[in-house]
């Protein structure tokens, strides 16, 4: 691939769109009182632009201005590379009652490294702790963090100025989720990973070539263990050192805007790493998280949660949530393990979790975080969308707070991936009595606003590659990845697709290493790249296919009961008349002819996508264009159609128009009399 994305501009770094940062961070005011008092009260924001450190001069003396909160701290001192790293040389002072210690330290300057040497009221504990609001942190394992401004100029204020668009319910989004460090590597330079300023061309340039809308990072936030992927988190400000400078990740950001890709950030508040530099047992007390291992420590992951009902607490992981949109103008977050803040009991047997005020297993405080959170993010930013990583039945996830909802605008269909992947893994000559996993969806596919995922999730732990999990063949098996995916993109809902799945990667992901891009030099990977691209082509192009796909109003169901033969009909809707689409997919290896489908209108049904064309590697049985539709009622309806379905495949078929007396005549369909003479059960969209 060419460093400059292909047919696109370089990157812009001045010029009459560009957007200054929105604050000025070399003219920082130190706390006032009512930052104090918003702080406390727990509706403080914008910590990010109080606490921590900042670029200051006081009196002509230019220096850092230190701030940092530590109730229950007898002393807190500055120490690093500027003084030695002395733990009693440069002490901050108590900010009145407040539990803020701060103080300006002159000729310390961009670049310094440092940590808090803190001081406990109890059990004589002492400690160096990085800075909780530090914008830049040391490449771990080291453990300290860095003096740093925000300044960047941005170019992408055409981008801006229009996301809503791009993040409407009613536009098109096909997320590729990516792992930054494992996406593509070096290996003539020791297989390093690509800095955020190396995989800005390279990645944009692919994503623009695949047809993606939105590119999803697993956590970039500041981790210590790289083998968290991320969701370890200790930088709630800081993207990680590992890639490069806050800068360089602003123009990953600013070169995939002006590339018309937007960036969604996985966010994780629902637990942190135990390390001793981290946020834990801050100051010699559970600061963050809550005292009681019960509610405070988290059973499947060893971690500490954050106790949501301390204000000073929310006011910092809102303010980390704010800090992400304003500062780093991300179009999205994606909000992990929401399920694991929504109940006490979660992963914990009897007697090991405490209920809640009335009894019950639901966490109040959790839940009222939440909804607060996204309260703030869309009050603040209208035009972006949160995402909820919600794997239980709790209702109203993506519906608004004043209606009783958690407030988020969307949210996994954890329940698709898991019946669609566990169907598709059968044998074809079992899924006939399996076929309700992939029609139960749409008993509740309207309940939330729901995003499609095949995440990072399903390829890591021993569960294999998608591509791995299909049964049959090395032909069945990419027949069986392109049939999947062809019909997830069939379905209501947005999309979203981890990486190396576009191709067939053969391998499970492994974080350490790229994915396997040679792969790319085998025909069938290519034709499965192939069909992704044209996947997204379809779906950005054709309203039906994603113009209502938070509304009943853009589906129905053709015939869904046709379980002896593994066939599913289904019509996609737009706002539009004119804006219908027919898709069939065919779940069994064997070639149907002359199968008969109920259409809603007469005249021509254009074919404008098959799973099966040779170009993608199939097997090039097809309707050559498209078909007419007869006046032969069935399934309910009083037109059909008569197709040939390519062994598993998918297809489409748009309404092209109509003609007045050209009737289409076709044998008996296979499925039977009694079949067209019946009603479809399926005519009603649950």
């Amino acid at each position: 691939m060419t460093q400059e994305a292909k047919g696109s501009k370089p990157i812009q770094t001045s010029n009459a769109k560009a957007q200054k940062q929105p604050m000025d961070f070399s003219q920082v005011t130190r706390l006032t009182e009512d930052d104090l008092y918003l702080f406390n009260e727990g509706s403080h924001y914008r910590l990010y632009e109080k606490l921590g450190v900042h670029l200051a001069t006081t009196e002509g003396a230019k220096g850092a201005y230190f701030a940092v909160w530590a109730p229950d701290a007898r002393q807190v001192f500055v120490i690093g590379d500027f003084n030695g790293w002395n733990k009693s040389s440069h002490p901050l002072r108590p900010k009145g009652q407040s539990g803020i210690w701060e103080g300006f330290i002159p000729d310390v300057g961009r670049g310094t490294v440092y940590k808090y040497h803190i001081i406990s009221r109890y059990h004589r504990y002492r400690v160096d702790k990085a800075d909780p609001f530090a914008f830049f942190n040391e490449v771990p394992p080291d453990k300290a963090s860095i003096v740093w401004d925000l300044e960047y100029e941005w170019g992408d204020g055409e981008w801006m100025a229009q996301r809503g668009s791009r993040n409407a319910p009613g536009a098109p989004m096909a997320i590729y989720e990516v792992h930054p460090g494992s996406w593509m590597r070096v290996p003539e330079e020791g297989n390093r990973p690509l800095s955020y300023r190396e995989l800005a061309p390279r990645l944009a340039e692919y994503v623009q070539h695949m047809g993606f809308t939105h590119v999803e990072l697993l956590p970039v936030m500041e981790h210590p263990f790289y083998g968290s992927w991320g969701y370890e988190t200790l930088g709630f400000f800081a993207p990680t050192s590992r890639y490069g400078t806050p800068q360089d990740f602003m123009y990953f950001i600013d070169f995939l805007h002006q590339h018309d890709i937007g960036v969604i950030l996985d966010w994780v508040p629902a637990h942190f790493p135990t390390d001793e530099h981290g946020i834990g047992y801050f100051d010699g007390t559970h600061l963050f998280e809550h005292a009681d291992t019960r509610k405070g420590l988290h059973p499947d992951w060893n971690s500490f949660i954050f106790n949501y009902g301390r204000n000073e607490v929310r006011s910092f992981l809102i303010s980390s949530a704010l800090f992400w949109l304003d500062v780093y103008h991300a179009d999205g977050l994606r909000v992990d393990a929401v399920a694991s803040m929504l109940y006490l009991d979660y992963s914990r047997k009897e007697g090991e979790w405490i209920p809640n005020e009335y009894g019950g297993r639901e966490n109040l405080e959790g839940i009222a975080f939440l909804r607060r959170f996204n309260e703030e993010v869309y009050k603040n930013h209208p035009d972006v969308q949160t995402i909820a990583e919600e794997s239980t039945a709790w209702p109203m996830v993506s519906r608004p707070t004043y209606v009783g909802g958690l407030g988020f605008g969307m949210k996994w269909d954890m329940g698709w991936m898991n019946d669609t992947l566990e169907y598709m893994s059968k044998d074809p000559i079992f899924r006939k009595y399996y076929h309700n996993r992939v029609t139960f969806r749409l008993m509740y596919a309207f309940h939330e606003n729901f995003v499609l995922p095949l995440s990072h999730d399903e390829v890591v732990h021993g569960k294999g590659s998608l591509l791995g999990r299909m049964p049959g063949d090395d032909r069945q098996k990419f027949a069986n990845l392109r049939l999947l995916l062809g019909y997830m993109y069939a379905q209501p809902g947005k999309k979203l697709l981890f990486m190396g799945g576009e191709f067939g990667q053969w391998r499970e992901w492994n974080h350490d290493e790229s994915l396997d891009w040679y792969l790319l030099d085998y025909p069938p990977h290519r034709g499965l790249q192939r069909w992704v691209e044209e996947l997204n082509r379809l779906y950005r192009s054709e309203p039906a296919l994603h113009e209502l796909d938070f509304d009943p109003a853009g589906f129905e169901w053709i015939d869904c009961s046709d379980s002896q033969w593994s066939i599913l009909s289904l019509i996609r809707k737009g706002r539009a008349l004119d804006d219908t689409v027919i898709v069939v997919c065919n779940f069994t290896p064997v070639p149907r002819f002359n199968y008969r489908v109920g259409a809603p209108r007469g005249g021509f049904w254009r074919e404008i996508s098959n799973s099966d064309a040779e170009s993608y590697g199939g097997s090039g049985h097809g309707n050559l264009g498209g078909v007419k539709a007869s006046p032969i009622p069935f399934h309910g309806r009083n037109y059909s159609i008569t197709i040939t379905l390519p062994p598993l495949a998918v297809l489409f078929f748009k309404w092209e128009s109509e003609q007045e007396g050209d009737v289409q005549s076709a044998p008996e369909p296979q499925t039977g009399r009694k079949a067209r003479e019946r009603k479809s059960d399926c005519q009603t969209t649950g």
